[in-house]
């Protein structure tokens, strides 16, 4: 299984990454989780990315694929990968394409997952964090106001606000949204309805592995 998760900030891609991972066994790979790990532990390539972070600029693609080369030659991408949050662009799109081909293991599948934008702003605003024990809460599914599990305060993280969830949408509807008709031309890209029961999702995920 060799797979990118596209969509929205908030439509999904995270939860059934963990779905995913855990019955298929493979890797998943998030391009900010490897920036830290390289940043943490001081590699040439962290070191090369925290000189543009520091300065306030973005890391250029160059240095993500590098990281990503180096990612996928741990032991536990031969069962395959998951990318969350990489490609953003049809530029880093068309990077990884090559290296996947130098590597002779293209993408076996795109999964879009389709949502509205007023259903993100819902879905993300209403989303709490308990202060004691980190546990994510969804306001539209409970009610209460202090933690189910431990009791402790809900509290609103700063980028779940509606302006910068607003301003999160603008920028992947400029930039990463174009990438649903590049991956439809080279006939790999699903469409996946974000909006529905976790388990359904999930199960038409695996429909297409079978």
């Amino acid at each position: 299984m060799r797979t990118v998760l596209l969509g929205a900030p908030g439509a999904g891609k995270g939860t059934q990454a963990e779905d995913i991972k855990q019955h298929y066994g493979c890797a998943h790979i998030s391009t900010g989780d490897m920036l830290r790990e390289n940043l943490k532990a001081g590699t040439e390539l962290g070191n090369k990315a925290k000189s543009y972070m520091d300065s306030g600029a973005l890391v250029p693609d160059d240095v993500i694929i590098g990281m990503i080369e180096e990612r996928f030659a741990l032991p536990d991408c031969v069962n395959g990968f998951l990318l969350d949050g990489f490609p953003r662009t049809v530029l880093q799109a068309d990077a990884l394409d090559m290296l996947l081909n130098k590597m002779n293991c293209p993408l076996d599948v795109v999964i879009l997952f389709d949502i509205d934008d007023e259903v993100v702003v819902s879905r993300l605003t209403n989303r709490r964090t308990c202060s004691k024990c980190g546990k994510i809460t969804n306001l539209l599914y409970y009610h209460g106001e202090n933690c189910a599990d431990c009791g402790g305060i809900l509290l609103q993280r700063d980028d779940d606000r509606e302006q910068v969830i607003r301003n999160r949408l603008a920028v992947y509807n400029e930039q990463t949204a174009p990438l649903i008709e590049w991956y439809d031309k080279k006939g790999i890209l699903r469409r996946l309805d974000g909006t529905r029961d976790r388990k359904d999702i999930f199960n038409d995920i695996k429909a297409m592995f079978t």
